[in-house]
């Protein structure tokens, strides 16, 4: 049976990835049949003119419904989230908003029968224990970050709401993310995002991590086809639902900054370690996401030299615009 014209709301959109996908969604399913959604960030000009936006609190459960309900929602994208390097600074607000706002999510969407859910999780769920290379879907999950615990939970719950309640909930452990259009918000790979920026508008970064540190990472792009592909997938393809391990590409910060000088050979990158090392240090530096590829049959598309050459490409012309941040 095909499915009928999903009726979508995207929590967090106004943030890193929620933005891009709401734009894509839109593109794909038409901009009145997609909801944004954000709290206190305003969104971009494109963002509120494509299509429907309101302003929500997803530790307020009353809010959600009223949206779910005058939209006529049926599908969910609950982006919203406090990321890691924010999280340890905040370690109640996380909680607070990853565990409270994914509830209220889950609960509205049970109460009011939503047809399908996609929460994000990401390899924050993973610790020291967890190997290193290659680490694989089923593992040990031990966070050092109140970020990987809410997610490791949420993974769970997600599950849970799965088998106890018939609810279609559906989750990617996403890595690093690179963006050419939005800028990062509070996570610990943000560098690999900061960089290019830098790099395009100074010829000069401080990388707070070390120059070995080594992490999984996914351009943009990637990013949205694999959201989307897991949550059009069939259903009975599926054996698992909430913790599909993602791998785009991995790199030393060293490799990365080497890349940029290939296309701006003055370019300069200093090393200065914070306490974003020491998560850092506790993930992964690459992933097996073979039920992934089995499954939904992910695929990336980007590997590190195309994507520095298209993340150049795109913030040298809004360098020239005068839009770059």
């Amino acid at each position: 049976m095909a499915r009928k014209t999903p009726r979508i709301l995207v929590t967090g959109a106004v943030g890193q990835i929620g933005s891009e996908l709401t734009m894509a969604l839109r593109k794909r399913y038409g901009n009145n049949n997609i909801v944004a959604a954000g709290h206190r960030k305003d969104p971009s000009l494109a963002l509120r003119d494509s299509g429907p936006f309101d302003r929500i609190d997803v530790t307020d459960r009353e809010q959600i419904e009223q949206v779910v309900t005058r939209h006529k929602i049926n599908t969910i994208y609950h982006m919203a989230a406090i990321l890691s390097a924010v999280g340890e600074e905040k370690p109640q607000l996380a909680w607070n908003v990853n565990m409270g706002g994914l509830y209220n999510v889950l609960e509205v969407a049970r109460e009011y029968k939503i047809t399908r859910v996609f929460l994000p999780s990401s390899i924050a769920v993973f610790g020291p224990e967890t190997p290193r290379d290659c680490a694989p879907q089923e593992t040990v999950l031990h966070p050092t970050t109140i970020y990987g615990v809410s997610k490791v939970a949420g993974e769970l719950l997600g599950d849970y709401y799965c088998h106890r309640f018939g609810l279609d909930v559906r989750g990617l452990r996403y890595p690093g993310i690179i963006s050419s259009e939005t800028p990062p918000g509070g996570g610990t790979t943000d560098y690999a995002v900061e960089i290019f920026y830098e790099a395009i508008k100074h010829r000069r970064y401080t990388c707070f991590v070390r120059e070995d540190t080594v992490l999984p990472m996914m351009y943009m792009p990637d990013c949205i086809k694999a959201t989307i592909d897991l949550m059009e997938s069939d259903l009975y393809c599926l054996k698992h639902h909430c913790n599909f391990n993602v791998a785009g590409m991995s790199f030393s910060a060293g490799e990365l900054a080497a890349e940029i000088k290939k296309h701006l050979p003055e370019f300069i990158c200093d090393y200065r370690p914070d306490f974003r090392q020491e998560i850092a240090d506790s993930w992964p530096k690459s992933l097996d996401d073979r039920p992934a590829r089995e499954e939904w049959g992910w695929k990336p598309s980007y590997d590190l030299a195309s994507m520095a050459t298209d993340m150049l490409k795109c913030l040298h012309a809004r360098y020239e615009k005068g839009t770059l941040p």
